[in-house]
């Protein structure tokens, strides 16, 4: 009813008012919720006011202002990257050195240069096999930095639009990819992942690395403009990561913006030490066995590094050590047996064989 549909517009209105919004954008939507009060006498209301509704719920959620604290502690740093990752040690000394230089450039800052601080500061791609670790450090840069963190998965996407949004002159329009990323985080300044840049559709390939080279370019993504906000956005204070399996897919305009970092494979004594202390505890705990109910040998973890050859990275290590658990866990609930101990003699039951 008209008089729903009124109290619904003032709604909006004060939603706009109240939000932390540029002048500009405020008064724009304000003009919008002006023209649906105009639009009451008429029968096309109600699909006008879902597009501007939906429009104005994105504008006054999205952290035009909010940022979140950076830590750029190096001890802090060190201990997160230890207590996530074993080895890597050349990535953690880049990953200390990138957070030093921060550090020292917004020392001798002032909160209006603090921006650019981080706009200059070169972009990381971590470059590795499946399983080297490229996403979970990029984790521990954002957890390092007390930034929140989040994905953008490239596998598969061949349309630029999916990162730019589409205009709002279609039904469906939603923002693109990044907005999203940064709505989710609450904040102007998450570490966003351009995850898996290798794996673009070579049909959108051209014009997605035409994007990527405005998002990863600080002169650009200033005002970055998503076709549904239709307004420009300030990126630069995000903190972009990529990752890829190779860099032969990736256009020398976006790689020329990007710090290549080579993530080196695991060797058989890292990957002992990774599974004994990071992925068998995580593994317990997630198949419910109680603690000191299952052990393993020594002697036994080369067994389980390699069940079936030689893998560069972990994800392997970690299928193979979960699928050992779960067989433990049928033990258990089938009522044959309370302790477990895996030694050479009966491992051979509990690894795969495929």
């Amino acid at each position: 009813m008209p008089s729903d549909y009124l109290s619904e517009t003032g709604l909006l209105e004060k939603q706009v008012r109240e939000a932390d919004l540029p002048e500009d954008l405020r008064e724009k939507a304000l003009q919008m919720t002006a023209r649906l009060g105009r639009m009451l006498q008429y029968g096309t209301y109600a699909q006008e006011f879902e597009q501007v509704a939906h429009y104005i719920d994105w504008i006054v959620h999205l952290p035009w202002q909010r940022r979140s604290e950076d830590i750029l502690n190096l001890q802090h740093a060190q201990e997160i990257l230890d207590k996530n990752h074993y080895g890597l040690q050349q990535i953690k000394d880049r990953v200390l050195e990138y957070l030093s230089v921060m550090q020292l450039n917004v020392q001798q800052a002032n909160n209006q240069e603090r921006v650019t601080v981080f706009a200059k500061a070169p972009i990381l791609f971590f470059v590795g096999l499946v399983g080297t670790g490229k996403t979970t450090i990029a984790k521990s840069v954002a957890e390092a930095m007390g930034r929140q963190f989040e994905r953008i998965p490239f596998g598969g996407l061949g349309d630029p639009l999916m990162l730019r949004g589409q205009s709002r002159a279609h039904s469906d329009a939603e923002p693109g990819l990044v907005i999203k990323a940064v709505r989710r985080s609450g904040v102007k300044n998450p570490v966003i992942l351009l995850d898996e840049l290798d794996r673009i559709t070579e049909e959108g390939r051209n014009s997605i690395m035409g994007t990527l080279v405005e998002l990863l370019d600080p002169e650009q993504n200033v005002n970055f403009n998503d076709h549904f906000l239709d307004y420009p956005f300030d990126l630069s204070e995000v903190l972009f990561i990529g990752t890829a399996n190779n860099t032969g897919n990736i256009s020398t305009a976006v790689l020329d913006r990007l710090e290549v970092i080579q993530m080196p494979s695991y060797t058989d004594d890292e990957k002992i030490h990774i599974g004994r202390e990071y992925v068998f505890p995580r593994a317990l705990r997630e198949s419910g066995i109680p603690e000191g109910m299952m052990t393993i040998d020594d002697e036994v973890w080369s067994k389980i590094v390699r069940p079936l050859g030689y893998d560069a990275g972990i994800r392997t290590l970690e299928r193979t050590i979960k699928g050992v658990c779960r067989k433990v866990a049928r033990l258990i609930v089938e009522g044959n047996g309370t302790q477990f101990h895996l030694t050479s003699e009966n491992i051979k039951g509990f690894l795969p064989t495929w």
